[in-house]
């Protein structure tokens, strides 16, 4: 809904007050509960005169006309961008939880993402999802050459989010050497050459090289360039996409939002089958905390769903994002910071 909504202080409270008792329990929400358990000083017909204005302005619904109350898409909206009060002291809880929980330096990043995912999941009752870094914006860490038999040399590439890949690269073209051991200290010396010439370079970055000039700079080792150039170009047009870790499913799907079986194979498959789909919704380059509620999803399989996410960045690059999703019926004051402060601690382990 484009048009702006002004509500004054007593529709304000009244609108707060039926979200945050239908987050609590999921059910419709009537001007009596209202009245008994919020100490609104009005009267009962005070209150339904005001959930009709919210009705009627698109922020509440009746999903039975013999029921209360429950928010639309646009009521949460509304209520998280104007009328939440975040809870800091989940950030700083969270914080302790993973500095307590995870051990940067003695794991790899991709093991500390797994981590990170299962603490999310069981800390929020959601689905946690965090993508793995973006290998395109990854600097190149260290390069080595290492011959595995006579006519194979296995490239071994570290990055700086201390991710490592290896491509083996057939030397059958080369003319064969007589001296093996002689072979193995021109890889060392080649290996040596490349790494200086080419740590700091992101991924991305090294597709554009002028490789040329690079073979001229080392021209007796012109055949060993040439092949590494091809499997190294081979590997970057696969490596663009991240992939993405998933916990907490089993937790979420015991909602009542999710009792609907076509409902629940149609996010399933999503998140199974489908994450080339899902990771531009949750990957954006915004700041701050991404919140798509409901109809404001994109894919059709998350419309019943709210997404929150935010990046985690290396440097003021982002490379990777942290997402959480459960249901609109959300407790969006505890997820917020919950999502921020895992984006946070990440940057700062990725740093």
């Amino acid at each position: 809904m484009s048009v702006k909504i002004t509500l004054n202080d007593r529709h304000q409270k009244i609108l707060r007050a039926t979200i945050q008792h239908y987050i609590a329990t999921a059910e419709p929400v009537g001007s009596k509960t209202l009245l008994e358990e919020y100490n609104f000083c009005v009267s009962s017909a005070t209150i339904r005169n005001a959930l009709g204005k919210l009705e009627k302005d698109g922020l509440l619904y009746q999903p039975h006309t013999s029921s209360g109350r429950i928010p639309s898409d646009h009521g949460y909206r509304l209520y998280v961008d104007e009328l939440m009060t975040r809870d800091d002291n989940i950030s700083r809880q969270v914080e302790k939880h993973l500095t307590h929980n995870l051990r940067p330096n003695s794991w790899s990043f991709e093991a500390l993402l797994q981590k990170a995912t299962q603490i999310l999941a069981s800390l929020s009752g959601y689905i946690a999802i965090i993508s793995l870094p973006n290998s395109g914006t990854n600097q190149l860490r260290h390069l080595q050459l290492v011959q595995v038999s006579p006519k194979q040399v296995m490239l071994i590439i570290v990055t700086d989010s201390l991710q490592t890949q290896s491509i083996l690269i057939d030397l059958s073209t080369m003319q064969k050497h007589e001296n093996q051991e002689w072979l193995e200290e021109e890889l060392k010396i080649l290996s040596k050459f490349l790494d200086e010439k080419l740590k700091g370079y992101s991924l991305a970055e090294l597709s554009l090289l002028d490789w040329q000039q690079i073979d001229r700079e080392f021209i007796q080792y012109t055949n060993v360039l040439q092949t590494l150039v091809r499997e190294l170009t081979g590997y970057l047009q696969q490596s663009y996409t991240p992939s993405i870790i998933v916990h907490g499913v089993s937790e979420v799907l015991r909602l009542p939002e999710f009792s609907q079986l076509q409902q629940v194979q149609m996010l399933l498959h999503l998140l199974e089958e489908e994450q080339e789909q899902l990771l531009p919704v949750i990957f954006e380059f915004s700041p701050g905390v991404n919140i798509k509620i409901g109809t404001e999803n994109p894919l059709e399989s998350m419309r019943p769903c709210t997404l929150i996410a935010a990046n985690y960045k290396h440097g003021e690059i982002p490379v990777g994002s942290v997402g959480i999703i459960g249901p609109t019926r959300m407790l969006y004051e505890n997820t917020i910071p919950l999502v921020q402060s895992t984006a946070d601690y990440l940057t700062s382990a990725l740093g």
